[in-house]
C-alpha cells in the first residue's frame, strides 16, 4: 500500500480563518499553514493581527491579514473581497471569531445577548453565506470548519458558569453545522464543527482564575486543559482530503469532559 500522508497535505489550498490573531484560531492557522495552505487571517484588532502574522512568519508560514468585525455585514463583504483578491479562491473557511458574556439568566442584559448572538451566530452565517455563494459553490469544493464549544452540547453545572447566551449561541452553531451540511453536500462542500473544552485563552482566563483549573477539568478522563497543540490534528482532518467523507459532524476536543 502507498503512503496516506498525502491525505493531510494542503499544498495549493487556501484558508480564511476568523478570530485568527490568537488562541484557537491562531493554533489552527499554524496547523493549516504548516501543511501547505495559504492562510488569510481576520480579527478586530490590527495590532494582534500583526503579532500573529509575525509569529507565523517565524514558523515559515506566510499569512495575509485584515482587521474586520464579523458582526458588521459591510466588513464581511470587505473581508471576502480581500481574501478572494489575495488568494484567488477560498477552499477552507474556519469560523472561529466569537464572544462570550457571563451573567445570571434573570439579569442577562439584552445588549449582551445581542452581542453574543450577533458575532457567534449572525456573523458566522453572513460570512459563510458569502464564502459559499462567491467561492465554494462556484468551484464545487469547500471545507467549512465551525468552532462550537462543549458549552453548546450541555448545560452548566449548578454554581459554575452563568453563560446562557454563549451556551445558546454555540448550540445554534452545532445545528447550523448539521443543517448546512445537508444543503451544501451536493456542491462538494463539507461542513463540520469542533467543540473545544477548556483551553487557556484570553476569553477563558477570567473563568479559570475564578473557578480554578480543577473545577473546570471536573471528572474529565484525561484530567487536563487543552493546550496549544490539541486542536491541530482535528482541524487538519476536517480541512484536508483525509476528511472528505465526513460532514455534519461535531467533534468534542475536551479530554473526555462531555463523555462522562
Amino acid at each position: 500500500m502507498g503512503t496516506s500522508r498525502h491525505l493531510f497535505d494542503l499544498d495549493g489550498r487556501t484558508a480564511l480563518i476568523t478570530g485568527g490573531s490568537r488562541g484557537l484560531g491562531l493554533q489552527i492557522a499554524h496547523a493549516l499553514g504548516a501543511y501547505g495552505a495559504r492562510v488569510f487571517l481576520s480579527a478586530r484588532k490590527p495590532g494582534e493581527l500583526a503579532a500573529a502574522q509575525a509569529q507565523l512568519a517565524a514558523s515559515g508560514i506566510e499569512a495575509h491579514v485584515l482587521a474586520a468585525d464579523n458582526a458588521d455585514p459591510a466588513d464581511t463583504t470587505r473581508l471576502v473581497d480581500a481574501a478572494l483578491d489575495t488568494l484567488g479562491r477560498i477552499d477552507i473557511l474556519v469560523n472561529n471569531a466569537g464572544a462570550s458574556w457571563g451573567a445570571p439568566a434573570e439579569d442577562h442584559p439584552l445588549e449582551a445577548w445581542d452581542k453574543v448572538f450577533g458575532l457567534n451566530v449572525r456573523g458566522l452565517f453572513l460570512l459563510t453565506q458569502q464564502v459559499g455563494k462567491r467561492a465554494m459553490i462556484p468551484q464545487q469544493y469547500g471545507r467549512i470548519l465551525n468552532i462550537a464549544s462543549v458549552a453548546g452540547l450541555r448545560g452548566n453545572p449548578p454554581g459554575a458558569m452563568r453563560t446562557l447566551a454563549y451556551n445558546s449561541a454555540k448550540g445554534a452553531v452545532v445545528n447550523f453545522t448539521r443543517a448546512l451540511a445537508g444543503e451544501w453536500g451536493r456542491y462538494g462542500i463539507t461542513v463540520n464543527a469542533l467543540a473545544p473544552g477548556f483551553f487557556p485563552s484570553k476569553m477563558s482566563q477570567g473563568l479559570i482564575a475564578a473557578l480554578g483549573e480543577d473545577a473546570l477539568i471536573g471528572n474529565a478522563p484525561l484530567a487536563r486543559l487543552g493546550d496549544d497543540e490539541d486542536l491541530k490534528g482535528a482541524a487538519l482532518l476536517f480541512a484536508s482530503d483525509a476528511g472528505k467523507h465526513i460532514t455534519g459532524q461535531i467533534l468534542a476536543v475536551d479530554g473526555g469532559f462531555t463523555a462522562v
